[in-house]
């Protein structure tokens, strides 16, 4: 699975003028199951992002994760993280299907719930509208296979 995490002050998602998700602080998370990627992948992921220490301490070092701040997280699914840029359009053969996609985007989701945090999220397949105030600003690409 393929992720980019972005430290939000707040966010937020809509779908036909409606809010379906919001977050914040925390992490607003763009998320893309990937050929090949296992039942596993997503608990791994999930493990990994919160442990992640990308919030500031006491003394401004990026030594907290978003469990260590109370913090809430926006999980978006987005396909297009899977770009093969080989030309000037971009393909998107390396993103697993979307009944794959769709059932390891949700055991994600699911997997952030385990680890004891607060998710909401958009809707899978959905045309929409992300709302976003960057903090820092962090932005941080994470991949299972990485």
């Amino acid at each position: 699975m393929r992720a980019v995490l972005q430290r939000v002050s707040r966010a937020q998602v809509s779908v036909a003028g409606e809010v379906v998700g919001r977050c914040g602080p925390g992490l607003m998370i763009l998320v893309c199951a990937m050929q090949g990627d296992t039942d596993a992948h997503p608990a791994k992921l999930a493990a990994k992002i919160a442990k992640m220490r990308i919030f500031q301490d006491d003394q401004g070092k990026m030594n907290r994760s978003v469990r260590d701040i109370g913090g809430s997280i926006l999980v978006i699914s987005q396909f297009t993280l899977a770009a093969d840029l080989r030309g000037n359009r971009p393909g998107f053969s390396t993103a697993a299907p979307p009944e794959d996609g769709k059932r390891l985007y949700e055991a994600f989701a699911e997997a952030l719930t385990a680890e004891g945090l607060p998710v909401e999220r958009g809707i899978f397949g959905a045309d929409m509208a992300v709302e976003l105030v960057n903090d820092g600003p962090v932005t941080i690409w994470v991949d299972t296979e990485a």
